[in-house]
């Protein structure tokens, strides 16, 4: 693969179509990037402590390495 953490990236298909960003994050195996800002889904979290309210992290997911390119 020839993305690395820390290209500077545009995405080329998909939602997010013509977003740029920064690689957070490599999945070599599955052949997927994680792009910083880009793929945003929601996560519901549990209360840890008695108290404390559950909440909704946005969370970015993997986009598959052929959907970006680099950015010169």
């Amino acid at each position: 693969m020839k993305l690395k953490k820390g290209d500077n990236i545009i995405i080329i298909t998909g939602k997010d179509k013509g977003k740029k960003g920064k690689i957070v994050r490599v999945l070599v195996r599955e052949n997927k990037v994680i792009v910083e800002g880009a793929n945003m889904s929601k996560k519901h979290q549990r209360p840890r402590k008695s108290g404390e309210k559950g909440r909704m992290i946005d969370m970015a997911m993997p986009i598959h390495a052929s959907n970006v390119k680099k950015a010169e």
